[in-house]
């Protein structure tokens, strides 16, 4: 029986933590951190050998979770697969299609078909609608077709959400090296964003690889927040509050937002498009923004609190 999508909402995406799927010790840990959402890496931390275990420890954690784990809301689930030609993806999908996870995160997205393959397969299977379709923007070709992926994302029955970049493998194939700054990235890391927002799409930024570094991942938080990502993809528990603090909302941004609703309420302002904020004139699209960064406060002040987690996990 077919299940209708529901609205697209507004998601908290300030710090998405990747967490191998092989490692029990780690996944058992995840319901106590302050994460926004996590990915369950089937695809680089585990071994070939180690695939089929990887997924029966997701089989076990999706079905049987701990009890602190079943009481938590807001915390997006996305499953990352192999490629379907890899000779292990077609488990993994299977895996996704079974447990229904908040997303599948598909890497190495080239084309647009590299995703409306998938959504087909979802449809097929007759999916829910709330499974989504992340996309890891991680090879030339991929930047290059940022854009028609993130344009063909948006058309009818299409699940796509969400751009991650992976920044590791473009290295890889480019020879750029990594560089504090990331100068010789940002023109492509900026196409992403330019994609990603003509579609109505979010982008999370990649990882940083020394999870012992703070003052880079500062830098390169405050970086991507300036750049327009949405979040930032993590390898580490330690690495989630410096994320989640550039990527929410600070007080001053918060309190004009809520001045600016304020001043379109106000009766005078009816019919307007444009108001005189404090001498500089708003427009309706900054209530627009005004509105979502209330929203995100708002399902941040919601979030129950959770003490922080320290203890380090494998990298795979």
């Amino acid at each position: 029986m077919s299940r209708s999508a529901p609205p697209r909402s507004i998601r908290l995406r300030r710090s998405v933590l990747s967490v191998p799927a092989i490692n029990r010790r780690a996944l058992g840990k995840i319901a106590s951190l302050d994460c926004d959402a996590v990915i369950f890496d089937l695809e680089d931390s585990v071994a070939p050998e180690k695939k089929a275990e990887a997924r029966e420890n997701l089989r076990i954690f999706f079905t049987d979770p701990p009890p602190a784990d079943k009481e938590e809301a807001g915390k997006e689930r996305i499953i990352r697969i192999n490629s379907l030609s890899s000779g292990f993806g077609a488990d993994d999908l299977e895996l996704v299609l079974a447990l229904e996870p908040d997303a599948v995160l598909l890497p190495k997205i080239d084309e647009p078909q590299d995703v409306t393959v998938v959504s087909d397969r979802l449809a097929e299977a007759d999916a829910p609608e709330s499974l989504r379709i992340w996309a890891m923007i991680e090879t030339p070709r991929g930047i290059l077709n940022a854009a028609a992926i993130a344009e063909a994302g948006r058309t009818p029955g299409s699940r796509l959400d969400c751009f991650v970049v992976g920044l590791n493998d473009l290295r890889k194939e480019t020879g750029v090296l990594p560089q504090p700054g990331r100068a010789y990235l940002v023109p492509w890391l900026m196409q992403v964003v330019l994609a990603v927002s003509a579609y109505g799409l979010d982008a999370i930024d990649s990882v940083l690889n020394d999870f012992k570094d703070m003052q880079a991942l500062d830098a390169e938080c405050a970086e991507g927040r300036a750049m327009g990502f949405a979040g930032k993809m993590l390898i580490h528990p330690n690495q989630i509050d410096t994320a989640n603090r550039h990527f929410g909302p600070d007080e001053a941004a918060l309190a004009e937002a809520q001045a600016i609703i304020a001043a379109f309420a106000d009766p005078a302002a009816a019919g307007l498009n444009v108001v005189n904020f404090g001498g500089r004139m708003v427009e309706r699209l900054h209530l627009v923004q005004a509105e979502r960064l209330v929203h995100k406060a708002r399902l941040i002040s919601e979030r129950p609190l959770r003490l922080p987690a320290a203890a380090p996990q494998d990298e795979g």
